[in-house]
Parts: structure tokens; sequence; C-alpha cells
């Protein structure tokens, strides 16, 4: 069997390579075609051209003539990605925020943070300026409030920091948190909170003994 040749982002140096494979292992397809049974995954023991980080790929053809190659990285762990009921442009700005991380341009991560706080506070209609104000009429209309406002207002004040010349070198630590926090916020704001309202939707619609049980 031919075996089509790839490229994959490396999780460990964010680099475009080539794998260097060791070893492969074939699951079959579930049915037989001709009398033959064909592979419908490639799992594949590798290491990264450049760094020799040990790689899991798992590669299938798909398609009506099984001629598109996907392929998947399963170890290590690649990015986790935002929801898709997080609006398109947010995702775009913080997958903006995680290449400057991955190039190690930490100051340019959190400045790109706070703009999608801005995002976030524009889509939920709040027009107020500074951000500072934005987040406190969202505060205000409840749609953002405890643990979470904090999370924003200090997120909002490292953005500051990195946006004005300060002498002072935003850290690898602190650009990874903000990454991390306003991932959690966007989740709260987009996901969890709108799945609360449909369960509690759900409930309010059952019986009254049913709900109670």
């Amino acid at each position: 069997m031919v075996i089509a040749k790839y490229i994959v982002t490396c999780p460990n140096c964010h680099q475009r390579v080539m794998p260097d494979e060791q070893g492969d292992r074939y699951e079959p397809f579930p049915f037989l075609r001709e009398g033959v049974s064909l592979p419908t995954w490639r799992y594949i023991f590798a290491s990264c051209e450049i760094c020799w980080q040990t790689l899991v790929i798992r590669t299938s053809l798909e398609g009506e003539e099984k001629q598109k190659l996907i392929v998947e990285i399963l170890w290590p762990a690649p990015e986790r990605l935002l929801s898709d009921e997080v609006p398109e442009p947010l995702r775009q700005e913080h997958a903006e925020a995680r290449a400057c991380f991955n190039a190690k341009a930490y100051t340019a991560t959190v400045v790109m943070v706070r703009r999608t706080l801005e995002g976030v506070c524009s889509d939920h209609g709040a027009t107020k300026k500074p951000l500072y104000a934005a987040l406190e009429e969202m505060r205000s209309s409840g749609l953002i409030e405890g643990r979470f406002f904090e999370w924003a207002q200090e997120l909002r004040v490292l953005g500051n920091d990195a946006a004005h010349f300060t002498g002072r070198a935003v850290s690898g630590q602190d650009a990874e948190d903000a990454l991390n926090l306003a991932e959690a916020l966007m989740d709260y704001m987009y996901v969890f909170s709108a799945q609360f309202d449909k369960f509690r939707m759900r409930r309010s619609a059952q019986p009254p003994d049913e709900a109670d049980a």
C-alpha cells in the first residue's frame, strides 16, 4: 500500500513538520471490498523531526473514493478548541492570542486577550468606554458576576500594562494564565450559561411532582 506523505504541527515546538515514523498499526473496515479488508484507521508511532517529541498520530482515508487523507495527533493532546457556541470572530481573536503565545510573544498574547474581552463586551451589547466601564455595564445587567467579573478585570489590567511601555516584561506564566482565564470566561458566557438556561427551562416545563421527585 502506498503511504501518503503529510505534514502536522508539532504540539511541542509548534513547527510544521513531516513526522519521522517508527511504526504503525491498521484497523480494518467493517466491510470487504473485492474480498480484501481495507484499513480505515492507521495509528502511527512517530517523532518530530525538529524537537524529537514523541507523537501518536491517527490517519484515515475519507470521501467517496477514499482519497482524502485525514490526520489527527492523538498524543500529546492538542490544544483545546473553543466551542462552536463562541462566535467565530471571538474564536479567531483567541486563536491569534494562542498563536502569539506559541511564538513566545507574551506581550502580544495578553494584548490579544484584552481585544477578546472587548469583543465579548461588544457581542453582549455593552457599549460603554473604556473597557472597565463596559465590564461594569455587563455586571450591572447580570451578564457577568462574582469571580468571573474579577477575572475579567484582572485580564483587562494585564492587557493595559502590556499595551503601554512600562519597562516590565510580560512573563510566559502570566500570558498562559491569561489565555486559560479567557477560555474559561468564554465557556461561562457562551456555553455553560446557555446550557443552564436550557436546563432551567426544561425543568420549569415539567409537572411539579416530576420536577420535585
